[in-house]
């Protein structure tokens, strides 16, 4: 991986360059699902927070809980469900542009003050193809879009899993690598200078 690659994977359509972390502990709940995806995203949660360095902790003492995932078969269900439009800015706009493009998914970040990441909040559509992802394979990779502030097409031609066997699926090395770059304690949480894709690209491990 290349600095321009790393770069790539934190700039806006755009133009702008803008990394977060969190710099606090992750507290993770669920709505929508059965417990025993409850127990699987459990084990993603603590897999990418083991890589990154990143505490778990039952609660946020500002916000209760600081990374929220809701299920559901349809957008328009966001409509009904209570309190969600505190969440969500304009979200009936935000809902018809979601259900025009036929998105599965949709993560919404909050920010601290100094620009780490606060909260996220994500929305996974599960209908379609996007319903036949093995659970294990959804929350690994859920777990791994919620932990930096990405860019909209960091993953858009590939995936950030890679399959092992032909059950088990693992984070890519690089990615993995980027992530454990990221959370690098010199580094600052947040950094809308380009020039800190470099100090990433120093810290990932070289070939040779």
């Amino acid at each position: 991986m290349t600095p321009e690659d790393l770069e790539a994977l934190f700039t806006r359509p755009d133009g702008r360059y803008m990394f977060a972390r969190w710099a606090r502990p992750l507290t993770p709940v669920l709505f929508g699902v059965q417990d025993k995806t409850i127990a699987v995203f459990r084990t993603a949660t603590q897999q990418v927070a083991d890589l990154a360095g990143v505490q778990l902790s039952q609660v946020d003492t500002e916000l209760g809980a600081n990374l929220m995932f809701f299920f559901f078969r349809e957008w328009e269900e966001l409509r009904a469900a209570p309190n969600i439009d505190q969440l969500i800015p304009d979200m009936d706009t935000l809902i018809d542009r979601l259900e025009q493009a036929d998105a599965t998914q949709y993560r919404l970040f909050r920010f601290d003050g100094d620009g780490a990441i606060r909260a996220c909040f994500v929305f996974l559509r599960m209908a379609g193809s996007a319903a036949q992802v093995p659970a294990e394979t959804l929350a690994l990779d859920q777990m791994v879009r919620a932990i930096l502030l990405w860019s909209d097409g960091a993953f858009a031609d590939r995936s950030p899993l890679a399959a092992v066997g032909r059950d088990d699926v693992v984070i890519q090395p690089d990615i993995a690598a980027v992530i454990r770059a990221a959370y690098d304690p010199v580094l600052p949480d947040a950094a809308d200078d380009s020039a800190h894709a470099l100090r990433l690209f120093a810290r990932l491990p070289q070939e040779g």
